[in-house]
């Protein structure tokens, strides 16, 4: 029996190439030894997390989001609960696309972007779960509070569309002078921070906002955030560790920052501020919040040959350990029927 896909793509991304490569796209799946299906989602909301689960549940064996990396979210909040989650790939059509950056998936060319699937690589990557007094939520690369999060809010949709990355780099560029301290307490593995800090990053990937060395030395799948407490507080010390940054990740170094490896962080503000929580680049409510890493949680097709970052294997009896507990469950649920 040939193995099934569902490409899950938003039509209004990319201004609308993924609608325009749809059958290439298809064909490339096709080839490879997929009955493939396409669903485009709609204004509803969750469209894509809801066929994402839908999928999941029906055991698809490859869901395709196409999309930006809100679409992608969506599709992984929706398989991620799941008891059997099928594989899943990417085919970036966003702004920043640091998802796609992360799995070197190529981001101009869409089909060049399903044709990973040719390589028949897959990596095992870590999920992030967000609990906030609004709502639990899923993220894949980024969960942040603070100041540089209010980019992601102020940069109008029409201008991400025209201008990409560089539309978030002219934002944050306004935004600099707003530059403000909150009063937080950070709690981690190994400690905890109390103190002023203008931005915290709970980071899955190296990538965010378009930036590769965010976490240099993250190493996919080994069940750690990178938590980054940016306690620099004005324009100066901010743009000093930018340089850093650019300049191959030396920001890790600076007294101005806590950057330390982690399975669960929870933060909260100490005075009255509120403290906005961004996840994968969308409002996840607000501080206190709580993260969670689920270690190598979702199988992502990516091109393990030119990624730069170490992966950590997979443990081999993982999967059996899975299927074990997933029967187990499965026998108690029917003795209390």
């Amino acid at each position: 029996m040939r193995k099934r896909a569902r490409i899950i793509y938003n039509p209004t991304s990319g201004r609308e190439q993924v609608k325009k490569a749809l059958p290439d796209i298809l064909k490339v799946y096709e080839d490879f030894g997929y009955d493939t299906s396409a669903f485009c989602t709609t204004t509803d909301p969750l469209s894509a997390r809801k066929e994402a689960l839908r999928c999941a549940n029906e055991q698809f064996d490859l869901v395709v989001a196409a999309g930006g990396d809100g679409t992608i979210n969506e599709v992984i909040n929706g398989i991620a609960g799941a008891q059997t989650r099928p594989k899943i790939a990417i085919i970036p059509a966003g702004t920043t696309n640091d998802y796609a950056r992360a799995l070197h998936v190529p981001r101009g060319n869409m089909v060049d972007a399903a044709k990973v699937i040719e390589k028949d690589q897959t990596v095992f990557m870590d999920i992030g779960k967000v609990s906030t007094a609004k709502e639990e939520r899923y993220f894949m690369n980024i969960g942040a509070a603070g100041f540089l999060s209010e980019v992601s809010y102020e940069v109008p949709a029409n201008m991400k569309s025209l201008f990409g990355s560089l539309a978030y780099f002219v934002k944050g560029a306004e935004l600099l002078p707003r530059i403000g301290k909150v009063p937080v307490r950070v709690e981690y593995d190994d400690g905890v921070y109390e103190g002023q800090a203008s931005m915290v990053f709970v980071a899955l990937t190296n990538s965010v906002g378009g930036f590769e060395d965010i976490a240099p030395d993250k190493t996919l799948g080994d069940g750690k955030f990178t938590l980054i407490i940016v306690k620099a507080t004005n324009l100066v010390e901010i743009m000093r560790l930018i340089t850093l940054l650019m300049n191959d990740g030396k920001h890790v170094n600076s007294s101005k920052i806590v950057y330390t490896k982690t399975s669960k962080v929870v933060t909260e503000t100490l005075g009255d501020k509120k403290l906005m929580i961004n996840i994968d680049g969308e409002y996840g409510g607000d501080a206190p919040a709580t993260f969670i890493n689920y270690r190598q949680h979702m199988e992502m097709v990516g091109d393990l040959d030119a990624m730069k970052l170490d992966i950590d294997t997979r443990d081999p009896s993982m999967e059996e350990k899975e299927t074990d507990f997933i029967k187990k469950v499965s026998e108690l649920e029917e003795q209390n029927e």
